[in-house]
């Protein structure tokens, strides 16, 4: 288990001979619990360092900090990578850094370096989180296998990760997120990942990595950091020619999968089956495997071939893979709830882009019912805005029963599938997700299906929260 010794030996290269256990790092005091460690970071709204009492308070035995108030405080410096004072170790202790956020990082891959395990890195513009949360479940099947909760995928959230492992983890699988190049290259530094999973390439966030290419160069680096054949393997997605480029960026194993037969795995058959998930048959090196899987909507085919992708890389048997593959993770973000009169709620309200939203009305049209979207604005798509919500618009028309759009920009999927051939009377517009409630309350039926989905600032979550009826 991490202890004191393995943080200060991170950034001082000198162990005091403190071996007391450290259970976790945090960087929200309100989650600080007994034995851990708080991490005190400045943010544009919030200083940690305001919160570190607190989070003593919860149970926290040290704190890593850049500031030490006046007073009698109990703190050791270790600024300038030394370890300065010579003081009696009394807890809850201030470790005093130069950058709380350097030290965290140094921290995390320092302990990752002490543990045996192999890393598996997860990019690409849609589908990161599902491929972590059904890739974890399929490596669960032979190894112990840590993954970063929810999404702790930047250069403070990979780390805090990495700091759960133990000696029992055998694997560990780590989604990493992008907003501008260097970014991954970063977070390859303190994971040191095996295999490398790149999903896809789209416009997400182009208003941050301002053109496509950089988020292409962004991606990229994962692969590149991948050490050479045959211990590094890059898993690639071969229908998505900017993915399937990348093979001339590593000197990594090249495993592409995809739904071509030249793909090293690849999957024909598809069959969505609704609410009940999807079938499939999957082919790898002459054989023919078929597949039944939980997971909704045909587009997470992909999702399936990516873990099995994984699974084969790292050594599983093919029953073992599929017995991963039939168990739901918990974390999916697709889900479906029971609304008001027993409608289904397609809860897809976790993040939105155009890909992800038309693979989400992909689904809804596979389903019976009355169909309903509830679609708010996409942001982050820069100079890809207008396109990207109209495309959304087009797709919309040829789907729904009725189209609810939330937010300014989605006035632009209402006004283009209102184009596309829907009729104006089943087009509403409205600015705030408490008003989607308030409609949806008054028209929602018992064959209604409604999916909710758009970015998550727009907080189209609460409009599931106040529908959905729990038993």
């Amino acid at each position: 288990m991490l202890t004191v010794d393995d943080v200060v030996e991170a950034l001082t290269q000198t162990r005091p001979g403190v071996d007391r256990p450290i259970t976790g790092a945090v960087v929200d005091s309100r989650e600080a619990t007994r034995g851990s460690m708080f991490v005190a970071m400045k943010g544009k709204r919030t200083d940690g360092h305001d919160f570190v009492e607190d989070a003593f308070e919860h149970g926290a035995a040290l704190a890593l900090v850049e500031d030490v108030p006046d007073g009698n405080v109990r703190a050791v410096d270790l600024r300038g990578g030394k370890l300065k004072d010579s003081q009696a170790w009394e807890f809850p202790l201030r470790l005093r850094v130069n950058s709380t956020l350097d030290a965290l990082q140094k921290a995390a891959a320092h302990w990752r370096d002490q543990i045996d395990v192999r890393v598996i890195g997860i990019t690409g513009s849609v589908g990161k989180s599902t491929t972590k949360e059904l890739t974890a479940e399929v490596l669960e099947r032979r190894y112990r296998t840590l993954k970063n909760p929810g999404n702790l995928n930047n250069e403070i959230g990979l780390p805090l990760s990495l700091l759960r492992l133990t000696e029992r983890h055998k694997r560990a699988v780590l989604e990493m997120g992008f907003y501008v190049p260097g970014e991954i290259a970063l977070l390859c530094q303190i994971a040191r990942p095996s295999v490398g999973v790149v999903t896809n390439i789209s416009q997400v966030h182009l208003e941050r990595a301002k053109t496509l290419d950089a988020i292409v160069q962004g991606k990229t680096e994962l692969v590149e950091s991948l050490p050479a054949a045959p211990e590094g393997v890059a898993i690639l997605n071969n229908d998505d020619p900017l993915v399937k480029g990348m093979a001339e960026r590593t000197e990594a194993r090249v495993f592409t999968y995809g739904l071509s037969s030249d793909s090293d795995l690849w999957a024909d058959d598809v069959v969505g089956l609704g609410l009940e998930g999807i079938r499939l048959i999957l082919h790898y090196q002459g054989e023919s495997i078929h597949v039944r899987v939980p997971l909704l909507g045909r587009h997470s085919v992909h999702t399936v071939l990516r873990a099995s992708a994984v699974g084969l890389v790292e050594g599983l048997t093919w029953e073992e893979i599929v017995s991963g593959l039939q168990t739901t993770p918990s974390q999916l973000r697709l889900m479906a709830v029971t609304g008001p009169k027993g409608a289904i709620l397609l809860d897809d309200t976790y993040n939105a882009a155009p890909a992800s939203t038309i693979a989400a009305l992909n689904l809804l049209d596979d389903l019976d019912g009355q169909k309903t979207a509830v679609l708010g604005d996409m942001l982050e798509l820069g100079s890809f805005e207008e396109r990207g919500h109209r495309m959304v618009g087009a797709r919309a028309a040829e789907v729904v029963d009725q189209l609810i759009t939330v937010g300014e920009r989605a006035h632009w999927i209402a006004q283009e599938a209102i184009k596309a051939g829907l009729s104006e009377e089943r087009v509403v517009e409205v600015d705030r997700p408490k008003q989607a409630i308030k409609y949806l309350k008054k028209h929602i039926g018992p064959d209604d299906v409604v999916l909710v989905k758009g970015s998550r600032g727009m907080h189209m979550d609460t409009i599931v929260n106040e529908l959905e009826q729990r038993q």
